[in-house]
């Protein structure tokens, strides 16, 4: 009796001073970053919510749009950002140049020159007397940003050809959604185009490629997911489950039997009518891992040519800094 006692007034202590079992923790808040509509995973995933078993019970989830990629760079510094959705290039900047040495490929987005799938391209006006590449000397190029994808691209298609930044050309600036208008206005004489803006019906009327990406550096892992190592550390599990939700909405979205309503997503999204989505999420797209995974070897690649055009002084490592586990866990449980 006497124990019994003990041990009732033991329970009552520690419910009146406060120490009773912690409540469950509090979701980890996770922001993620994206460019363009449609090609980012971060633009559309909010979409399918109902997909999402652990949203909101482990982690909350963000999306928060950018310019380009490189400015994404000082958001992760800063804590702003918990995944970003970095080019080849701007992550090799982010960890030699910004000093981010813990940043990690946690999974990958989309691919380019995968053979049977689209690449991004390079226009110019079909009136501006621009054939080849080295019509280009003397010329605006517009460009999303130093240091992004398709401006490291570019650069390195023009240095082959004998073609320098102020020397030989000059780079004008400009979100991706205006790089038609910049062409056809006569702002820019070359601009990058990618997904969904290249079927814009009047750039196709007036304008022509010139090149693609592929034919400016060879295939490439243009866009991964990357998070800081100390985050991953710290948030681990809710990581996994975010990866386990994304994986299940990417694997929706790219599955045709769901096509009609991903082009009506799409088409909210967009503004545009539905029926010019037929290309989304197809082989008439870019290449989309269903496993999240990215091509290293290409990505090792990609880094490289960056170094070479002066954005990174030394080499960097794309297996070191790559954390492939996380997406590998959650692919694991969607089995």
């Amino acid at each position: 009796m006497r124990l019994l006692k003990l041990a009732l007034a033991g329970a009552c202590a520690f419910g009146v001073l406060g120490l009773a079992p912690a409540r469950s923790a509090e979701p980890v808040k996770i922001r993620m970053s994206w460019v363009a509509p449609l090609a980012n995973w971060a633009s559309v995933v909010l979409e399918k919510k109902d997909l999402m078993k652990h949203l909101g019970k482990s982690y909350t989830l963000d999306t928060i749009r950018y310019q380009g990629t490189p400015q994404m760079i000082a958001a992760i510094a800063n804590n702003e950002l918990e995944v970003a959705s970095l080019a080849y290039s701007s992550l090799a900047i982010a960890i030699d140049n910004a000093g981010l040495d813990d940043l990690r490929v946690i999974a990958d987005e989309f691919q380019e020159g995968k053979p049977g799938y689209y690449t991004d391209t390079y226009w110019v006006r079909k009136d501006s007397g621009i054939n080849k590449v080295e019509d280009l000397k003397g010329k605006v190029i517009g460009t999303n940003g130093g240091g992004s994808a398709v401006d490291v691209a570019v650069r390195a298609m023009l240095k082959k050809h004998g073609l320098e930044d102020k020397r030989d050309y000059t780079l004008l600036e400009g979100p991706l959604p205006a790089m038609p208008a910049m062409l056809l206005e006569k702002k820019a004489d070359l601009v990058p185009s990618v997904l969904p803006f290249a079927f814009n019906p009047k750039l196709r009327a007036d304008g022509k490629v010139l090149f693609t990406i592929s034919d400016a550096i060879g295939p490439i892992d243009m866009i991964v997911l990357a998070a800081r190592q100390s985050f991953i550390d710290k948030h681990r599990a809710a990581m996994v489950d975010y990866l386990e939700d994304l994986l299940t909405v990417v694997r929706w979205y790219i599955d045709p039997k769901n096509h009609d309503e991903v082009a009506k997503i799409a088409s909210k999204i967009t503004k545009a009518p539905p029926e010019r989505f037929g290309w989304l999420y197809t082989n008439k797209d870019n290449y989309r891992d269903p496993n999240l995974l990215p091509d290293l070897d290409a990505l090792q690649k990609n880094f490289d040519t960056t170094q070479e055009l002066g954005f990174i002084k030394r080499k960097v490592d794309a297996k070191k800094h790559a954390d492939l586990s996380l997406v590998m866990e959650a692919a694991k449980r969607l089995k």
